[in-house]
């Protein structure tokens, strides 16, 4: 995992990816609004203010950060925006760990992981340098139900996929044919170093068992292009991806 990334691509029309150190987080342009999916690290505000700018916006335009999951590194850049005026939502179960990411459940212990795959040390060190260790907590209105379609921009539906965290969500932008699906499944584990569809390690993942099962609930929107929170795109298929990470199984 030596590639350190730091850039902005466009994997679907009307869809920005903000990818800084392997940590992704995602702008959706639709009608005449914007929704920004998770909220990276707190170093991640400088590529979210070019990618603003390029679309002649600035962060109060932003309508909602919309919150996969409540860990620290998708609720870097949420209490800055608070600041702004942009309101942050969450499912239910997430709400308390939004509050305070740093305190979440884990079922392996996260210590053992850079002694086991050393070649994550770098792109660990490359999180801590954009914030990872200093983000703040945000305050969130738990206002997000599964199967609901949410009431911003691009109009989202919600699926609940939990396991990696009791409130984990994917969305689901029809409009633009993408999953964005969080840490229900990454095609970068940064705990391993690891390429190509799966659920996160035990480091920080609540049950694999759990969140393995959930995944099921992702192959209904099969011809979707899928947005993970590590790692890059995956074009093949929604229910390809699925297929892999149950083979690749709990880590």
């Amino acid at each position: 995992m030596s590639r350190r990334a730091t850039g902005w691509t466009q994997p679907a029309p009307g869809v920005h990816r903000i990818d800084v150190a392997h940590v992704n987080c995602y702008l959706i342009e639709a009608e005449g609004g914007l929704t920004l999916v998770d909220a990276g690290l707190p170093r991640s505000a400088r590529l979210l203010d070019s990618v603003l700018s390029r679309i002649g916006a600035r962060r109060g335009d932003i309508d909602a950060v919309l919150l996969t999951h409540g860990h620290f590194d998708h609720v870097g850049m949420a209490r800055s925006l608070a600041g702004e005026g942009v309101a942050s939502l969450v499912h239910p179960g997430d709400a308390r760990l939004a509050r305070h990411p740093y305190r979440y459940s884990h079922e392996a212990p996260i210590w053992s992981y850079p002694l086991r795959h050393p070649r994550v040390v770098p792109s660990m060190l490359a999180m801590v340098g954009k914030g990872a260790l200093a983000v703040r907590g945000v305050d969130v209105a738990p206002g997000v139900a599964d199967g609901e379609t949410l009431d911003i921009p691009g109009h989202p539906r919600a699926i609940w996929t939990p396991g990696h965290t009791d409130g984990h969500c994917a969305y689901f932008f029809e409009s633009v044919g993408a999953l964005l699906c969080g840490d229900a499944i990454v095609t970068l584990d940064p705990y391993t170093g690891a390429r190509g569809p799966q659920i996160v390690a035990g480091a920080a993942t609540v049950d694999s068992t759990r969140a393995l099962a959930s995944l099921d609930m992702l192959r209904e929107v099969d011809d979707s292009v899928l947005l993970p929170g590590h790692g890059d795109p995956w074009t093949r298929g929604v229910g390809s991806a699925i297929d892999a990470a149950l083979r690749a199984g709990a880590h």
